[in-house]
């Protein structure tokens, strides 16, 4: 049986050295032989799937002492209990979510009084240059910012709107922020629900969905697709959503640059979308809101033709929502505009 050195045991599992002698140290993998003057290990080739698994439960997070447990089951039964053990995870996860939502409205709501703060905030739907219709959907008010980009096909329209108005109840509930992501969760469920409500058997409409839903000093974030949302604060812009879309797993991944994946044929090929799949899975996140905030979600049709430089500098040089709307609508037609654009800026504004 021809054996690997550690080193190139760890290079061939993507591990380190060191990974590998503490695994062998807790018993989870022992070396397939170790040199009885050096103390040097030696690994077998069949011990790298072994290897990964322990080094992707590792990543997850689960204790040693559970993957030992895990690694000595059955590929099914190891699956069974890896979602069991996730599932305790989460909900001890969310739990401690509320608690620190609820410190954290608390602390902030010494600095700031929200109460008398308010999304000020301005919309723009455009079919643009080459497209024949419109499957976008752009939305604000003062509870909730939300863009939402059909699949082109019969149904691409309503199936945008439709997940849109599924949040619209949110406006109006009174949970506190520290429920707000559960409330959320449940809206995004019943978008999913509508968007499937308007399969055909010749057309299954799919849609993006990114919004904001804001309850005093808390912002719910949900996220499905290539949609996108921006924080410009203190001048510095950063990206609070990860593109769901089969080129960005590939850079994930690293079989991609992000500058290959700007010019990959397939880039808006979604990896996922509300009314696709077996199920929905939505990106949930809580946020701080400050006043000074501006706030931008867009579809692809001005993230995907506008540099981010330009949309930095529309965001920051703009002395009000509508002002930075029309500059970033502008430079989407100035680069082609090929798809859709829908945008919507917001400034929390006392």
């Amino acid at each position: 049986m021809r054996l690997l050195t550690i080193g190139a045991f760890a290079r061939a599992t993507g591990l380190s050295a060191k990974a590998l002698r503490i695994y062998d140290d807790c018993g989870l993998l022992p070396p397939a032989a170790v040199d009885p003057h050096s103390g040097y290990r030696y690994y077998a080739p069949e011990q790298a799937d072994r290897a990964r698994l322990i080094a992707g439960l590792r990543r997850a997070g689960m204790p040693l002492a559970e993957i030992r447990t895990v690694c000595g089951l059955p590929p099914a039964a190891a699956a069974e209990a890896l979602d069991a053990w996730w599932r305790r995870v989460s909900a001890d996860t969310a739990a401690r979510g509320r608690a620190v939502a609820l410190l954290v409205d608390r602390l902030s709501e010494r600095g700031t009084t929200m109460s008398e703060t308010t999304f000020r905030y301005a919309t723009r739907c455009e079919t643009g240059t080459v497209r024949d219709s419109n499957e976008d959907t752009a939305y604000a008010s003062a509870a909730l910012l939300a863009v939402a980009d059909g699949v082109r096909g019969p149904a691409g329209s309503t199936a945008g709107a439709a997940a849109v108005d599924a949040l619209r109840p949110l406006e109006q509930a009174d949970a506190p922020g520290a429920d707000l992501l559960a409330a959320l969760a449940d809206a995004v469920n019943r978008a999913d629900r509508a968007v499937r409500a308007h399969a055909t058997d010749a057309d299954q409409p799919a849609t993006t969905l990114t919004a904001l839903v804001r309850r005093g000093t808390r912002l719910a974030l949900v996220h499905v697709g290539d949609s996108r949302a921006y924080l410009l604060r203190g001048g510095e812009l950063s990206r609070l959503t990860q593109d769901h879309t089969y080129v960005q797993t590939l850079v994930d991944q690293g079989r991609l640059t992000p500058a290959e994946a700007l010019a990959h044929p397939q880039r808006a090929l979604l990896a996922r979308a509300l009314g696709a799949g077996a199920e929905v899975e939505a990106d949930l996140a809580l946020r701080t809101a400050l006043p000074g905030d501006r706030y931008l979600l867009c579809s692809d049709g001005l993230s995907a033709v506008v540099e981010p430089g330009a949309l930095h500098a529309a965001l920051a040089e703009a002395d009000d929502p509508e002002s930075a709307v029309e500059r970033l609508v502008e430079q989407a037609y100035a680069a082609g505009a090929p798809d859709n654009i829908a945008c919507v800026v917001a400034d929390l504004a006392a």
